[in-house]
């Protein structure tokens, strides 16, 4: 899969609403339509997470999402797929620990973003030095992934405090909790069902948007 021309330079790294999107939490509603929601509603940062999928399949719609997000100023992240990255256009990668973390930086090259799941201050400090941009910490329990290891409050403290590195908190957020997360260091919230089950993608992600920067106090959404 051959890489597709890039824009010139570094993406600039904001991060604090990042929306992950899901098929299917809402009958007829896929990829594309969360991730306009989030674009349209002020994202910072959408990334496209299609488990099942092979690349092949995937590249028209990561190539959509990447042209969208670029128009917009919005950073647009595959999750896992290092060549589906590359081959889209998008601004970046995040890969969690069963990935080639440690050599991705030398296929990504130096302008294109990695992104790390990490679980300990020790494994931020591999992917730190392995050239990781941001890192990904699991905050609350969360269905959308049960495999993934809740750290609570304190496990974001830990990790933003041990590295340089702008740390971005998924799991069980809402606009409930959001600035819970951000006080404890995070640089950033990611969400899945907040607004990819949310009855208006847009309308949640502009409440999220609104939670970070502490303009409002919304009780959260229940899909």
């Amino acid at each position: 899969m051959a890489a597709r021309p890039g824009r010139a330079g570094r993406p600039k790294l904001v991060l604090g609403v990042y929306v992950v999107t899901a098929a299917g939490m809402v009958p007829g509603r896929g990829h594309a339509e969360v991730a306009a929601g989030a674009i349209e509603g002020g994202a910072n940062a959408v990334q496209l997470r299609a488990p099942g999928h092979r690349d092949e399949e995937l590249l028209p719609l990561a190539q959509e999402l990447a042209d969208r997000c670029g128009e917009r100023g919005v950073l647009f992240i595959v999750d896992d797929r290092i060549e589906l990255a590359m081959a889209c256009g998008a601004a970046g990668v995040h890969l969690g620990q069963g990935d080639p973390w440690q050599e991705a930086r030398v296929r990504l090259g130096p302008d294109l973003i990695l992104g790390v799941s990490v679980e300990s201050t020790e494994q931020a400090s591999a992917a730190e030095a392995a050239g990781a941009d941001y890192l990904g910490v699991t905050v609350f329990a969360t269905r959308t992934k049960p495999e993934a290891v809740p750290g609570g409050l304190e496990r974001v403290r830990e990790i933003s405090a041990a590295t340089r590195l702008p740390v971005v908190g998924i799991g069980g957020i809402d606009a409930s909790n959001a600035r819970q997360v951000l006080d404890a260091g995070a640089a950033g919230i990611a969400v899945v069902s907040a607004v990819a089950a949310a009855p208006d993608p847009a309308a949640a992600t502009r409440t999220l948007v609104a939670a970070v920067r502490g303009t409002t106090s919304a009780p959260p959404f229940h899909p």
